[in-house]
């Protein structure tokens, strides 16, 4: 690699010591290095195993030991000689602590694996597990293909009700109807011989289409009850902690299946030496924090937003609007963090890592790279599994002289999953300076990601050009192969949008709508003028929809019963204790329609917006009514229309007639002493 030793160490304010060979003749310098206390960096990640051999087996290394790539991601390109600024970025990106470690979900597995398929294809499977395993064969549907004569394991058969759970809770019902016992059947064969219709194969199930009644099946079984016509179906329900799918249609068929379900579609022996891993106890990230007093999903059993339980590919998210929440289960959770994305008002937020710990290495990043000397610094966003294998192909095809390289100026940022980071972030890496956000999929994103993504994109770029910054900041990158990606990127990289002339100083906080605001206050402030009144977003459900707008309410219609209020989640619609009075605060509405839902009169309505001035933080009055008095007392107790609604809706009912209706235009208390005042009045206390 071509590289500048004295520019890095300037943009790093450190002495760098570079090597050619410090896996090999060189690694002496590296045990030297681990045998001090400050944090060593090393700058590959092609002899990680090598390393950590090589630090257990030095006496006295302390050190903590960081690796980054820098080869790859730039210094195999065809411009790497200008690609210093991005090096230094990802070195000093490196040398960042290590985020707060977050809890985690235990699984426990005793290794009780269940086999659904052919019994033939499933005893194969069998054998090369149950010295680990202790297997349990299903037999799915019927047919002549069956297993060996020895009876090996406990074979299962019927029809296949439900299977659901997850590692370690795995629950299989099914429905036994079939007049063979398979745990009495002792293959014999006799009654496959004795069938003349064929019905019976060595699955050793009856095929009930084919069989004509004749029973010579039975007679020719020597095992009392193995062979039972008037047996009556059961309903069965047993527990497993793995499962190995091996029928035609999966189980599962979501785009995330549970952890410890298998399927073998190929045959190839990296799913078995997987399943005869999974004894024990296991531990994985509790990928999410749920904020129930900021969701937006449910009030009064009322259901408003559903982002998260609509895009969730797992489906780990489930709605429990009587409890006005939604459930997530933590080890259905795969940690794509598209829920965190979709939610429009943070009550679901990342943690692998926090929002705050990723804002404070997307800032590290370009403030580095632009202290050295970068410009028109593009984020690459890409997963640590299919993405980094592709740009790291990249990388190796430029070196080869067969592609282009990662550009200069694109910065590779490695995530758990693109999904898990949005609108809130994008807007904070382009406030923090960089001119373009690209976001790399590649195919093993569920489709309804895709769709988020692109959804929260196009608000986020009608923002920036609704602010005056002209030109594509944010992209979404499709690859599967190094060509394309190679195509992709130099395009991007060729580009040069608008931004802001300054870089923000502010640290992203925990909660999304915060980071959105100061993301939004710096770009607002530095944004070319003149600025409209508001942009103009587009509508739609929560997550796919605006997370910004405003409410209108029709004076005509609306009561001021205050059930908009009562229903809001975000405290965006307020009433006045005072006075007769809806109020709003624009700033804090996250356009889940629960109060247009909510709303008796079918008064209110969303217009998904951004109002850019600082109204938007500021309580208005979107209605007011006269007060109605109370013609006892004289006391305001309502509305002026909400009582003439309510007389004109009762007055017809043989419950509000003559001094009834009267009542209706008293205050709570004198409605009460008019009752016990009057002479004529039957009360509850008088039966």
């Amino acid at each position: 690699m071509p590289l500048a030793p004295d520019e890095l160490s300037r943009a790093l304010g450190e002495p760098l010591a570079p090597h050619s060979l410090l896996c090999r003749s060189q690694a002496g310098d590296f045990q030297q290095a681990i045998r001090g206390t400050d944090q060593v960096v090393v700058a590959c990640t092609q002899e990680t195993r090598l390393f950590g051999e090589l630090g257990r087996r030095t006496e006295g290394a302390i050190a903590p030991v960081r690796f980054v790539n820098i080869r790859e991601t730039g210094g195999w390109s065809r411009d790497a000689s200008q690609a210093m600024p991005k090096l230094a970025a990802l070195l000093a990106a490196a040398h960042l602590p290590e985020p707060d470690p977050v809890a985690t979900v235990t699984y426990r597995s005793a290794g009780r694996l269940l086999i659904i398929g052919p019994l033939d294809r499933a005893e194969q499977a069998a054998a090369l597990l149950d010295d680990v395993l202790e297997v349990t064969l299903f037999a799915d549907g019927h047919g002549h293909a069956g297993g060996t004569q020895a009876r090996q394991y406990p074979v299962l058969a019927g029809r296949l009700d439900r299977l659901q759970g997850r590692l370690g809770a795995f629950e299989l019902s099914w429905s036994q109807h079939n007049p063979i016992d398979l745990d009495l059947c002792t293959r014999c064969n006799a009654c496959v011989a004795a069938c003349p219709e064929g019905a019976i194969g060595l699955d050793y199930q009856v095929d009930l289409t084919r069989c004509t009644g004749h029973r010579s099946c039975t007679a020719s079984c020597t095992v009392a009850g193995a062979i039972d016509f008037q047996r009556p179906p059961r309903q069965l329900t047993e527990t497993f902690d793995l499962v190995l799918d091996l029928g035609a249609t999966p189980q599962f068929r979501r785009h995330e299946p549970p952890q410890g379900y298998f399927t073998w579609p190929d045959n190839t022996p990296g799913t078995l030496l997987k399943l005869r891993e999974m004894v024990g106890e296991f531990e994985k990230p509790k990928f999410f924090d749920y904020k129930q007093s900021l969701c937006a999903h449910s009030r009064n059993e009322t259901v408003g937003c559903r982002a998260c339980v609509d895009v969730c590919s797992a489906e780990a998210i489930s709605s429990d609007k009587h409890h006005q929440r939604i459930v997530v289960d933590p080890h259905l959770c795969v940690g794509c963090g598209a829920c965190t994305t979709a939610c429009p008002s943070g009550a679901l937020s990342y943690t692998y890592p926090r929002n705050p710990d990723q804002g404070l290495k997307l800032r590290t990043l370009l403030g580095t790279y632009a202290q050295a000397g970068g410009r028109h610094a593009v984020l690459l966003l890409h997963s640590q599994q299919a993405g980094q294998k592709l740009v790291e192909a990249l990388g190796r095809a430029a070196q080869l002289k067969q592609a282009h390289g990662v550009p200069a100026n694109v910065i590779p940022v490695s995530l758990w999953h693109t999904a898990g980071v949005g609108a809130d972030l994008w807007l904070s890496a382009i406030a923090f300076g960089a001119a373009q956000v690209a976001v790399l999929l590649t195919g093993e994103e569920a489709p309804q990601y895709q769709e988020a993504l692109r959804a929260q994109m196009d608000i986020s770029q009608r923002i920036l050009n609704g602010l005056g910054y002209t030109g594509q900041h944010l992209h979404l990158l499709h690859a599967t192969e190094v060509g394309a990606l190679d195509g992709a990127l130099q395009e991007v990289a060729s580009r040069r949008p608008t931004a802001p002339a300054e870089p923000a100083r502010f640290a992203v906080a925990p909660e999304k709508r915060t980071t959105l605001s100061l993301a939004l206050d710096h770009l607002v402030a530095l944004a070319p003028e003149p600025l409209p009144e508001a942009i103009d977003l587009p509508g739609g459900a929560p997550g796919s929809g605006s997370p910004f707008g405003a409410v209108t309410v029709s004076a005509d219609a609306c009561t001021l019963c205050m059930s908009c209020v009562s229903a809001c989640p975000a405290n965006a619609l307020k009433d006045n204790a005072q006075l007769p009075q809806l109020r709003f605060i624009e700033k804090n509405c996250v356009q889940c329609g629960l109060c247009e839902q909510t709303c008796p009169e079918d008064a209110i309505q969303l217009v998904p917006r951004l109002l850019l001035s600082e109204r938007r933080k500021e309580a208005v009055v979107l209605h007011e009514a006269q007060p109605f008095h109370c013609v006892r007392c004289n006391k305001a107790f309502g509305t002026q229309k909400g009582v003439e609604t309510m007389l004109q809706r009762l007055g017809g009912h043989a419950m509000f007639q003559g001094a009834a209706l009267e009542r209706l235009k008293m205050c709570g208390d004198c409605r009460v002493i008019d009752m016990y005042s009057s002479p004529n009045e039957v009360r509850i206390t008088d039966l």
